[in-house]
């Protein structure tokens, strides 16, 4: 009969087996990056950042990135596009600053069950198209069952340099990328298991391209998305005052998948 291996991480279906469990493992891949954030309405986003969390800024971060050469895909690759907003987790016995994860998309299942289980990412599906490149015009889009619900567009204006370049360097070599692990009960409202996570990761930049950047959500109905309709909806209601930043980055992402661990 199967049994479980006390010193192996598993997931679903477990009794095909699992891998021994390394708290060093790293899991490495090349990555180009269209980050753009913005300026909301501070008390509208609250309304998405759990009891526990401070809001740092009132800053909508979305991030689409194209991953290739990665490690436990063997080479593989897939897209995702990141959500987020700057916060500072008050717990027990932690304190620390990071970004909490609102949503991610990714276009393949793999990444999506590994995070959403074992890291507390809430990661769902998405199709999402590679960088159209026509330089310096650079443009991507997400979308489910052929509606579109994002339209993200960049213009490069030059390379970032010097001390700007050594800074951003510095911000994105370690992130602390905060998520919410909730497993509901079966046959019951509630939860069976509800706790925040940090998920320690980071980004080795190498070029950064300035711009100007734009973004857009558009409003999905039940028809059109009926498991996410309400995530889009969500967002799209709140404000997009002012852009703060928009960057495109080249270098090659860190991911300590093995080393989260549950903050409290």
């Amino acid at each position: 009969m199967f049994r479980l291996q006390d010193d192996f991480t598993y997931l679903m279906p477990v009794h095909f087996g699992g891998g021994k469990f390394d708290p060093e493992a790293r899991v490495t891949q090349r990555t180009t990056a269209l980050a753009i954030s913005y300026e909301t309405d501070r008390g509208l986003l609250e309304n998405y950042i759990p009891e526990g969390f401070e809001l740092l800024a009132p800053e909508v971060q979305v991030t689409f990135n194209r991953f290739t050469e990665i490690s436990w895909l063997h080479g593989g690759q897939y897209n995702l596009i990141n959500v987020a907003a700057p916060v500072r987790f008050h717990g027990k016995k932690d304190e620390l600053d990071g970004a909490y994860t609102l949503v991610v998309w990714e276009n393949k299942t793999a990444p999506i069950l590994g995070g959403r289980e074992q890291t507390g990412i809430p990661k769902i599906y998405a199709d999402i198209e590679d960088l159209h490149i026509l330089k310096p015009h650079y443009a991507t889009s997400v979308s489910y069952e052929g509606n579109t619900f994002l339209t993200m567009n960049f213009e490069a204006a030059g390379p970032v340099t010097g001390k700007d370049l050594e800074g951003l360097m510095s911000q994105f070599a370690s992130v602390n990328t905060l998520g919410w692990r909730y497993i509901p009960k079966v046959g019951a409202p509630g939860a069976e298991l509800s706790q925040f996570v940090l998920y320690p990761q980071g980004i080795g930049v190498e070029t950064v391209q300035a711009g100007t950047g734009r973004l857009r959500w558009i409003e999905q109905t039940p028809m059109q998305n009926p498991a996410q309709y309400y995530i889009i909806n969500g967002l799209a209601s709140l404000p997009m005052k002012k852009i703060t930043q928009a960057a495109l980055i080249e270098g090659s992402a860190v991911l300590h998948a093995m080393g989260a661990r549950v903050i409290e």
